[in-house]
């Protein structure tokens, strides 16, 4: 099945360019079947990047796919045209009172300010309050999975002494879990973060199932165990050039940064071993499979 946006998205070029079937909401409007509701609250300062790279990841299923763009209302960004987010894009408070089949929070880089010096961070407990709510399943990624962790479990996040940066192997702690169902034993996910989730605490919790970690980045995938929460503290949506991108950016910035670690194949700035695609692939689309079997057929039932 397609993935339905609004037209017009920058988005749709490039997906229709990979053969990826897209269609508009108005054709979508004459398809007798029930669509998933998917709200993606885009953190990122990069919006058009970001909404593509999960655009591209959500639309690899059979299931047709309503996407709603959120942004904050309590901080606009200065990176993404005020036009684009106009266009869209819909504020938390045109939201707050739909119910929504899925939901997706990306990271943001805010990692060295404690949550409550976020300049959006009441109205993201709102969001996470609504995804309580609202919300048959929410998936939160990088930032917004530690935000998420301390918000609902009190787990803190710890500085850590260099970056995390690179493409690092994980391994399945759960042997057959359903978000994981395809994965081989041993797989690839990007990180790109300067801080690291407590995993003391996470282990004590008795309500998360940590379901992949990696000797290097640490605990990666965790669910919560009514499932209703899908933290991930990587970044399995990353484009091919993504990290070269970060990498070149904090050089030009004079940072003291290596280069991502097994990454390239050879000498930085070469070939790119991408690594990590069939596990984003599998990880979406066991999500959305996930969300499609446990929803209800009345989106208005979420949360009775």
């Amino acid at each position: 099945m397609p993935i339905v946006v609004p037209k017009d998205i920058p988005a749709t070029k490039i997906l229709q360019a990979e053969n990826i079937f897209v269609i508009t909401e108005k054709r979508a409007t004459s398809q007798d079947i029930r669509p998933l509701e998917i709200a993606v609250v885009n953190l990122m300062p990069t919006k058009i990047v970001t909404e593509t790279q999960l655009l591209r990841l959500l639309s690899n299923s059979p299931l047709q796919v309503n996407i709603t763009l959120v942004s904050t209302e309590s901080y606009v960004g200065k990176n993404t045209p005020i036009e684009h987010l106009e266009k869209f894009y819909k504020q938390f408070s045109e939201i707050k009172d739909r119910k929504f089949d899925g939901m997706i929070v990306t990271g943001a880089p805010v990692e060295d300010l404690p949550f409550s010096e976020v300049k959006y961070w009441k109205e993201l407990e709102d969001i996470f309050e609504f995804a309580r709510r609202n919300v048959t399943s929410t998936m939160f990624i990088c930032w917004g999975a530690q935000a998420a962790l301390y918000y609902y479990y009190g787990i803190k996040k710890e500085p850590l002494s260099a970056k995390m940066f690179g493409i690092f192997e994980h391994y399945k702690t759960v042997e057959y879990d359903r978000l994981l169902k395809g994965f081989n034993d041993r797989f690839y996910i990007p990180h790109s973060r300067h801080s690291a989730i407590d995993e003391t605490a996470v282990g004590k919790c008795k309500d998360l199932v940590v379901l992949a970690k990696s000797d290097k980045a640490g605990t990666t995938i965790i669910r919560s165990k009514d499932e209703r929460f899908l933290f991930i503290t990587g970044h399995v949506e990353y484009d091919r050039d993504t990290l070269e991108k970060e990498y070149k950016r904090d050089l030009d910035k004079g940072l003291s940064i290596a280069p991502p670690e097994n990454y390239y194949v050879g000498e930085p700035f070469g070939k790119i071993n991408m690594s990590w695609a069939s596990a984003a692939n599998l990880l979406y689309m066991n999500w959305l499979n996930f969300v499609y079997q446990t929803t209800p057929y009345d989106i208005s039932e979420i949360g009775k």
